[in-house]
């Protein structure tokens, strides 16, 4: 690969005007003087690394030369991965996708690369650089789009990861597109898969879907776990590279089940799920990290059996669920089913709302990046204050009610939700005649941000979910 007259003409330049030689460049550079002389003549091929010497030692931004390295050092000239490599690996960790997207155009006319690329997009992801990973995954699925191969199926689901957020269309989409992979993938990745599924699917309330991939997960990691420890192919180790202990996918299945029935009213299959995680004797493993998530099972099953037994009527539960949940770190999704059984049972909470007041306005969305964290637990925060309201309104307590109807209504404009928004429209017309004119106007105000901005307004009614 010939150097640029480009690059040449400006090395040139900068050695005219500050006086140095070649050799003295070199040691500024951190170069071997024959190098630098190879590279000033035109008669020395030029890599990644020398690139980035160069420019330091001419003290330039680390990208100034990449635009003319692209093309006129790669894009006509024979391609060669180990040459390139380091190239992509730099345009990615200095952002320049722009240089990035020049070079893999041209790479992926040659399916030969498609492995390296697949490799370069999994390295780029370990290392947190996720545009440019989202960039190489898409462009290596569309590539294999016709093969069925298992790239292409990973490719997918790193694409599926990639854009879990906040917004509950584009997590719809996303899980929407992944599902026709998942069954692609091997068997360790499908039983993380299945279970990133299931928690968005939970987080967007699509019960039915969150029970089937739940069900699914459960199968799959009962007939592996019994292939592990009861059959004689005891040496294959490949679920040492799950994300958690195996036995958590069988559990896990159980508690997702349990949660999808509770959600849809049917709290005596919710309980059989339930005790099905609740006993973990069978589980043979004894090391601290399986000690660490049976005892995390225990704790979910002592708070979800409170849960079940609440919205079965049993309102008797309340102070110990109260108890319980008082040393949780997260208490919205707990507050919700208080405020739930309330609202459903005509129950007065108001003495649990004062005891927890000061961690409700302590409240601040969560920087994690983790898809419980960025899902599940804005929606039940929005939804809190939905019920809330509704709580409320309920006792006359019109001003208050107003101003947590308002609060569910941005959050959920922030989160897209849009069975929510139209939820908190039918109780704000329940209301209405009781809105002082200020509280129209702003809930007017805000109502119409929110709504016209979201892509799937259309057919939702109220139904008080």
């Amino acid at each position: 690969m010939e150097i640029t007259p480009t690059i040449r003409a400006e090395l040139e330049k900068h050695l005219k005007r500050e006086g140095l030689t070649m050799t003295g460049f070199a040691l500024i550079a951190g170069m071997n003087p024959g190098t630098v002389s190879g590279i000033v003549t035109g008669n020395r091929n030029i890599s990644a690394l020398q690139l980035d010497l160069i420019t330091k030692g001419m003290n330039l931004p680390p990208d100034h030369f990449f635009d003319s390295y692209v093309n006129e050092c790669v894009l006509d000239k024979p391609t060669n991965w180990k040459r390139i490599s380091p190239f992509l690996f730099r345009c990615i960790e200095l952002n320049r996708l722009d240089c990035l997207k020049k070079v893999v155009g041209m790479l992926l006319d040659n399916p030969t690369y498609l492995s390296q690329l697949f490799d370069l997009a999994e390295e780029s992801l370990k290392n947190g650089y996720k545009e440019a990973a989202a960039y190489l995954f898409e462009n290596v699925a569309e590539s294999e789009k016709h093969q069925h191969s298992e790239r292409l199926a990973v490719s997918q689901y790193r694409l599926f990861q990639l854009a879990i957020g906040k917004d509950r269309n584009r997590n719809l989409d996303a899980a929407s597109k992944f599902e026709t992979f998942v069954n692609r993938l091997s068997e360790v990745d499908q039983l993380d898969a299945l279970k990133d599924l299931s928690n968005v699917f939970r987080s967007l309330s699509k019960w039915d879907k969150v029970y089937k991939y739940s069900e699914q997960m459960g199968r799959m990691g009962k007939a592996y776990y019994d292939l592990v420890h009861n059959s004689e192919r005891r040496e294959q180790e490949s679920h040492k590279d799950l994300s958690r202990p195996l036995f958590v996918y069988i559990a896990y299945a159980e508690l997702m089940c349990a949660n999808a029935c509770d959600a849809k009213g049917n709290h005596k299959l919710a309980l059989k799920h339930l005790n099905n995680y609740t006993d973990l004797s069978w589980v043979k493993e004894k090391d601290p990290d399986t000690l660490l998530w049976i005892g995390k099972f225990q704790h979910w099953a002592k708070i979800n059996t409170y849960v079940n037994r609440l919205m079965s009527g049993d309102v008797s539960v309340l102070p110990d669920y109260v108890e319980y949940m008082a040393g949780e770190e997260h208490i919205f999704a707990e507050l919700l089913n208080v405020i739930e059984a309330a609202n459903r049972y005509n129950v007065d909470v108001d003495y649990i709302l004062q005891r927890f007041e000061s961690k409700i306005a302590a409240y601040q969305d969560s920087s994690s990046s983790d898809m419980y964290s960025q899902q599940f637990l804005p929606q039940q925060y929005a939804r809190f204050w939905y019920k809330l309201a509704k709580y409320s309104l309920n006792k006359g307590r019109y001003p208050y009610g107003f101003k947590c109807l308002i609060h569910s209504l941005e959050k959920a404009g922030t989160i897209n939700h849009a069975r929510l928004i139209a939820n908190c429209a039918g109780l704000f017309d329940r209301f209405r005649e009781y809105a002082a004119p200020e509280t129209l106007a702003q809930y007017h105000f805000i109502y119409q941000e929110v709504w016209e901005t979201n892509d799937e307004k259309d057919g939702f009614v109220f139904d008080d979910e």
